[in-house]
């Protein structure tokens, strides 16, 4: 998922991320440009998925 597709669907995302896993936090679903990598890690340790695999997660979203 790149930058641009990530920015322009998180908060349509956050709220089915919410859903999905309801034990992550606003904080832990903060968005910030430039600071992708700091959200998939975020979702990596709560998800117990793969860089990969959370992006096809969010992607299936």
């Amino acid at each position: 998922m790149d930058r641009l597709e990530l920015k322009g669907k998180w908060n349509e995302l956050k709220g089915k991320v919410k859903q999905a896993h309801g034990d992550l936090t606003d904080d832990d679903l903060q968005y910030e440009e430039g600071k992708e990598d700091e959200l998939y890690g975020r979702l990596q340790t709560k998800t117990g998925k793969t860089r990969e695999g959370v992006i096809d997660w969010l992607r299936s979203l």
